[in-house]
């Protein structure tokens, strides 16, 4: 009887210890955090007081890493509470964690090949899917795949989601968002092609906006009419879906109607910043959407920020030209992908 009472003192004690020991640990990473200082740049614009409601009036952009060259495509991994986002140029993706910062996190990560000639190889939306693993727009492939690795052992091992439409290859997918139903939608400009629109690697005379039906293996064209379509996603509610177009002679951002089938109708210009694209650098590229109905779109000058009634409220001038952004789990914290660096400014969460 004596040896079980000594045995379950040990195991009490050690349990105790180890807890100590945990807390002690998550103690200092919170220390940690809270002792690191970023540099802050840039500035905000406010246009209405309404953004008062979800931007701090001493919020401040901070830069967390530097030394890109092109920054896009983060997403929020609420498991491991990081970043992960791409650098296009290196054909890499980074990953970004409070008390950690920056490391290599994948590469090759949007070309699997070789001597590839042009300046975009690598990945740029990324996104998780509904088991959590990473969905990658691939440039290079041209096509849009699943990293097959875990994410706490990540490693260049893909499978293909989809890579063509109607037998001819897709020119190089950019932004992805699942819709409930687990419909993938996503644009396909030609930004990855060696030579852009005039590569004569293009096979499609168009570049569209698509939803693809894992579950059935169909592609479908939603529209061809956006000269660059680029970021894409949905209302709160799952009833219109957002497509910014990245074109300097046509810089908008368009709204659609979702049908009951998924597919798309009464699309109409949400917001047009055209003639701001001779004085701002950047074009309409990645956006997010609150759960407000709030548009956080980068656009020239920054981060655009929208009424769901799309009434520009003011916008985060990060003084470079801005690709994509995206929340942290609970949207107290909006990351920005801008050129060289990655950035983020703290936020009032959900906002009414």
């Amino acid at each position: 009887m004596h040896k079980y009472t000594n045995l379950l003192f040990g195991l009490m004690l050690f349990a105790a210890c180890n807890s100590s020991t945990q807390e002690q640990s998550a103690t200092q990473d919170e220390a940690q955090a809270e002792a690191t200082t970023y540099q802050t740049a840039g500035s905000i614009e406010r246009i209405s007081e309404k953004l008062n409601d979800i931007v701090p009036p001493d919020a401040q952009l901070e830069i967390l890493a530097e030394g890109y060259e092109w920054t896009e495509g983060p997403v929020w991994i609420p498991q491991g509470n990081y970043l992960l986002y791409s650098d296009i140029p290196p054909n890499s993706i980074f990953k970004w964690k409070e008390g950690e910062g920056a490391s290599l996190f994948l590469k090759p990560s949007g070309f699997t090949g070789e001597n590839f000639d042009g300046r975009e190889p690598g990945s740029n939306g990324l996104i998780l899917d509904d088991q959590g693993r990473l969905v990658l727009c691939q440039h290079g492939d041209r096509r849009i795949a699943r990293m097959t690795a875990p994410l706490d052992n990540p490693s260049p091992e893909f499978e293909t989601i989809v890579d063509s439409y109607q037998g001819k290859r897709l020119n190089s997918p950019n932004d992805l968002a699942y819709l409930s139903n687990g419909d993938l939608y996503f644009t396909d400009p030609p930004y990855g092609l060696p030579g852009g629109a005039d590569s004569e690697a293009k096979e499609l005379d168009f570049q569209g906006v698509y939803r693809y039906s894992e579950e059935n293996d169909e592609l479908i064209l939603l529209t061809d009419e956006l000269s660059r379509p680029n970021g894409i996603g949905f209302s709160p509610n799952g009833e219109t879906l957002y497509v910014a177009n990245s074109d300097p002679e046509r810089a908008i951002w368009m709204a659609y109607d979702l049908t009951e089938t998924g597919d798309i109708e009464n699309g109409r210009v949400f917001y047009d910043a055209t003639e701001k694209t001779a004085t701002e650098k950047g074009l309409p590229d990645g956006f997010v959407v609150h759960s407000g109905g709030y548009l956080f779109a980068t656009g020239p000058g920054g981060v655009w920020i929208f009424s769901p009634e799309g009434e520009h409220l003011g916008t985060l001038k990060t003084g470079q030209a801005t690709a994509n952004c995206i929340f942290n789990a609970d949207e107290s914290v909006l990351y920005i992908t801008a050129d060289m660096y990655l950035m983020r400014i703290v936020l009032k969460g959900e906002a009414s």
